[in-house]
């Protein structure tokens, strides 16, 4: 998994509520379990129209938002099923950090497995972003993970609140196998006292 520490990017607004996993990604793309290729299908009935044509005033479609690697989103972000296909679509489509009032559970845990930073902020806080945000071209933002803070054009400046070992995680690009990486050493040291103690569950070997 890449690592995160500091982000500055085009920051999209998608001034909605509820935005589920259906609508991130579309139950007919989940028959891969390849993380690559599900950028092209973001979003892909808001994107395009049943002719697979652009649907211009989409957000991500605007010639401003189409490098976007930031998100900035209404209440309940991530809502809906739990297919892990939501992050990697986004991941592949370029958005690395997503900020909203609030996620559901699974998809904001999933985001921090995959490589990408939901930040949680006030209504006050998204309020102001999404301002920020609705500039077009110039709604660039920038990310801090390590000191835990968000920049706006302006250079007005938003803390934010993040579980710590989640940011050690991000910071150092370690998802479920990494950590399980770190403890190789003991891994390999266990299966050789277990191989010498019980060498029939290795008989096949």
């Amino acid at each position: 998994m890449e690592k995160f520490n500091k982000l500055t990017g085009v920051a999209a607004p998608m001034n909605m509520i509820n935005i589920d996993t259906d609508m991130i990604i579309p139950k007919q793309f989940l028959k891969t379990i390849k993380r690559e290729g599900l950028g092209k299908n973001l979003f892909d009935e808001m994107r395009f129209d049943r002719a697979g044509n652009e649907v211009e005033d989409f957000v991500l479609n605007k010639s401003a938002y189409r490098e976007a690697t930031i998100l900035v989103a209404g209440d309940n972000f991530g809502c809906g099923s739990s297919r892990e296909h939501a992050p990697w679509a986004l991941l592949d489509f370029g958005v690395k950090c997503v900020i909203s009032t609030s996620f559901a559970d699974i998809f904001y845990n999933n985001c921090f497995k995959n490589g990408i930073l939901p930040i949680k902020v006030t209504k006050e806080q998204l309020d102001s972003l999404m301002d920020d945000a609705e500039r077009g071209a110039n709604a660039t933002l920038s990310i801090d993970l390590e000191a835990q803070t968000i920049q706006g054009p302006d250079g007005g400046e938003i803390a934010f609140e993040v579980d710590e070992f989640k940011k050690h995680c991000l910071i150092n690009g370690l998802d479920d196998i990494g950590l399980t990486m770190q403890e190789e050493n003991k891994i390999t040291d266990y299966e050789g006292s277990q191989k010498a103690e019980q060498p029939w569950l290795y008989a096949a070997e």
